[in-house]
């Protein structure tokens, strides 16, 4: 029997109301993410790329419409069982970082596996292994004040990868960082669907990462639309 699409989104939709008048930010989203698939989200600063990712990563309830994850649906999950699978299967890099200033680098990507209840040893070394992953070996002990900004970003990045989420979703996740290290992090993505099957899906500005990733989906006026590329229309 096959496996059921990693992701896939009937009728969402997502609205605010704001001063009595209501704001439609998603209208009627339909979509599938296979599993080991990269998708690049694009689309003008305002129009709900981020409001969807937080939608479609179960932090944020839809106004109307189903998600299934893996098969589930997480629409109609009661809040402490949807906490639980959301730890275990979606890994999040926030636009923001959302960083523990009073904790290291290396206690802040551990955080997933102990809110899983993993034995520290066990968090402590995965942890690890995914700093030395994105090139933080030397920055392990270090507070999120201590470290620069590309360095914060890297840090979150191992943070949402520990445990290996079979759904990666990040914002901007090239967004703070040089060219060389930029490159060094598209390939860290694509080696990780190779490796682990992780769906990805990635909110960018970064025109050369959402143009080498397998398939582009651009917003616009609050639904997507799919594209080959940036500007280039299926």
């Amino acid at each position: 029997m096959s496996q059921p699409p990693l992701l896939e989104v009937r009728g969402l939709s997502k609205h605010f109301l704001h001063e009595g008048r209501t704001i439609e930010v998603l209208r009627t989203i339909d979509l599938i993410v296979e599993r080991g698939e990269q998708v690049a989200i694009v689309g003008q600063s305002g129009a709900g790329k981020s409001t969807l990712l937080h939608v479609l990563g179960t932090l944020d309830a839809p106004s109307a419409g189903e998600i299934r994850v893996a098969g589930q649906l997480v629409t109609a999950m009661p809040t402490r069982a949807l906490a639980e699978f959301r730890n275990r299967t979606i890994g999040f890099m926030f636009q923001f970082h959302h960083l523990l200033p009073e904790f290291t680098a290396l206690e802040n990507a551990m955080m997933p596996l102990l809110m899983r209840r993993v034995r520290r040893a066990e968090a402590r070394d995965e942890a690890t292994a995914w700093l030395e992953r994105v090139g933080l070996s030397h920055r392990l002990t270090h507070r999120p004040g201590e470290l620069s900004g590309g360095e914060q970003q890297r840090v979150a990045l191992a943070r949402a990868l520990v445990g290996k989420p079979q759904l990666l979703m990040a914002d901007e996740p090239t967004g703070n960082l040089d060219s060389r290290t930029s490159a060094g992090i598209h390939e860290l993505f694509r080696t990780l669907t190779t490796e682990q099957g992780t769906a990805m899906l990635i909110v960018t500005h970064n025109t050369e990462l959402a143009r080498n990733l397998p398939r582009c989906l651009r917003m616009k006026d609050g639904g997507l639309v799919d594209e080959t590329g940036p500007g280039a229309p299926r």
